[in-house]
């Protein structure tokens, strides 16, 4: 039998120098979500030229198929969006583009896929692949559902995603089976009442009172009211209300997120944070609107594909897998795990030297090298699931 992943080694050693180019390319190039234009272009230049025919979404981002059409696929998802913010790296490639940078990694998690498609489309391979790179990742509620209903999923049998991780060295991936993210929903609250002078508060309806409780109160009754093994948290980031001292102010409101490793609580949120919030400012006499924006899920990484992701890992490096921590960030993968099995892991990227950083700061320096871990992690993966087709395509 053919040895997909040493194939598909050779294949990224032979070109590491144009996959670091493509990197850089990218890196120095970003695009907001849903504004990537020119990086959806680039992309399908580079599968083009190696052979392959993509296809395109609406508006930014695509996919790609290689090997077999008949049977069910195996997908490889990348994100290719970035963040608006100045990088502050001073790397000879960093961006080009005021305000705007891939400080979430995302430029090493499309170069993976692109490698990785180039190398794949080289092999005659014996099950199906599917590339997908994916706009619109940094926004709510994401671009996976984008991608989902364009059809992104048709006949996919299982799909896997990498995460760079700063917190983790070079050579190390993390997997988790069960949730490694959480849902991550927002809500406001807006609150009105009739305003007065400070020295009179009894005249008024004191919203900056009734603020003051929802963002004290409300967070402690959620730990009483919701399993604590959900890792169920509110955290409010903004309040707003008056201008002076010595007046009460007739309006105001309060924002946050929302986040839980638990499905069925997330599910279960929007009733009961309109119950508590009408609860905690009854008594206040204020007037109150509640808008409630659902985010995305968490991830819940299936077992059965971890444990192949784990191995596929173990397979280059015996001791490469480490157990990755559960994150309570919010991750637009979990839409795809809602129909079909999967998992995502964290690649490590830390050099080794120097303080860990962390994502979603202009200062993020990921260390190059775990491009090439990335993309034969894959191609062991690939093979992993080549050599257990009849078992895992078609159970």
């Amino acid at each position: 039998m053919t040895d997909i992943g040493a194939l598909v080694a050779s294949w990224m050693d032979r070109h590491h120098d144009e996959v670091i180019g493509w990197r850089r390319h990218l890196h120095s190039h970003p695009e907001l979500s849903h504004l990537e234009y020119n990086t959806t272009e680039y992309l399908a230049g580079v599968l083009t030229e190696h052979g392959m025919t993509p296809t395109l979404f609406p508006g930014t981002g695509l996919m790609v198929d290689i090997g077999p059409s008949e049977g069910e696929r195996l997908a490889f998802r990348a994100d290719i969006d970035a963040l608006p913010l100045t990088e502050t790296t001073g790397l000879d490639y960093s961006s080009t583009v005021p305000g705007v940078a891939h400080s979430c990694g995302h430029d090493i998690h499309t170069v993976i896929a692109l490698a990785l498609a180039c190398a794949l489309n080289s092999i005659d391979l014996p099950l199906g692949i599917r590339v997908i790179f994916q706009p619109a990742e940094e926004v709510m509620t994401g671009g996976a559902t984008d991608v989902i209903q364009f059809g992104g999923l048709e006949g996919v049998h299982a799909i896997y995603a990498l995460h760079v991780e700063p917190k983790l060295k070079v050579g190390r991936v993390g997997v988790r089976a069960g949730a490694i993210t959480s849902a991550s929903d927002v809500i406001e609250v807006r609150v009105r009442g009739e305003g007065g002078h400070t020295s009179r508060p009894h005249l008024a309806k004191d919203v900056v009172y009734a603020l003051g409780k929802l963002v004290t109160e409300l967070p402690a009754l959620l730990s009483r009211r919701v399993d604590p093994r959900t890792g169920t948290v509110l955290v409010f980031g903004t309040i707003n209300a008056g201008f002076a001292s010595n007046a009460i102010p007739e309006s105001g409101i309060v924002s946050g997120t929302l986040r839980t490793a638990d499905i069925g609580t997330w599910r279960s949120m929007r009733p009961l944070i309109s119950e508590l919030v009408a609860q905690v400012l009854a008594p206040t006499g204020v007037e109150h609107e509640l808008i409630y924006n659902p985010g995305v899920p968490p991830v819940l990484n299936d077992d059965v594909a971890t444990a192949l992701l784990a191995s596929a890992a173990r397979d280059l490096d015996p001791q490469s897998v480490v157990q990755a921590p559960q994150s309570s960030g919010g991750e637009d993968f979990s839409w795809y795990l809602e129909h079909v099995p999967g998992s995502m892991a964290r690649l490590g990227c830390w050099s080794g030297q120097g303080p860990r950083q962390d994502l979603h700061q202009s200062d993020l320096n990921v260390d190059e090298r775990c491009i090439g871990v990335g993309v034969k992690l894959f191609g062991s993966l690939v093979q992993q699931y080549s050599s257990k087709s009849e078992a895992f395509l078609h159970p």
